[in-house]
């Protein structure tokens, strides 16, 4: 440094321009905004399909199986007889007292759907971690919800 002129640290800088202290709170709203809106639409994306199997496995558990069958949407190669096969008081899936959605993802090869990922319990209330022999009889049962009319069936292989 030459000799007689004054050292100017990082931090003895005059005051900030107006102009540049707007700038910088303008781009840290906008930044913040855009985080928000991010983890918001992170949690919130299969809201719908969630709701879809919340409402089916509520009628299951109430033993509704028409209102089960008409929000399962059976096709012709499915018929509500096959559905209650499965579903029904004494079907495969059978007794379902309680549920907990444990996930909700797009498979890894891609599709129109959503997998959710449903534990079905034949105690209710929904058993606890704590109560070893009432949680190991759970048993998960995947859902593939079709995301353009809301559509359930079982997962494609």
């Amino acid at each position: 440094m030459p000799q007689g002129e004054p050292f100017v640290g990082i931090l003895d800088a005059g005051p900030e321009e107006p102009k540049s202290k707007a700038l910088r709170y303008g781009i840290s709203g906008v930044a913040l905004v855009l985080l928000l809106s991010g983890a918001t639409w992170y949690f919130l994306r299969y809201t719908s399909e969630k709701h879809t199997v919340e409402h089916f496995m509520d009628a299951v558990i109430a033993n509704d199986m028409d209102k089960a069958c008409q929000i399962w949407h059976t096709h012709p190669g499915f018929s509500c007889q096959d559905f209650v096969s499965f579903w029904g008081p004494t079907g495969y899936y059978s007794p379902i007292k309680s549920f907990r959605m444990e996930s909700a993802e797009v498979p890894p090869k891609g599709g129109s759907g959503v997998v959710i990922t449903v534990e079905i319990s034949a105690y209710a209330p929904f058993p606890k971690p704590e109560e070893t022999v009432k949680f190991a009889q759970n048993r998960e049962v995947q859902i593939w919800v079709e995301r353009s009319d809301q559509s359930l069936s079982f997962p494609p292989p």
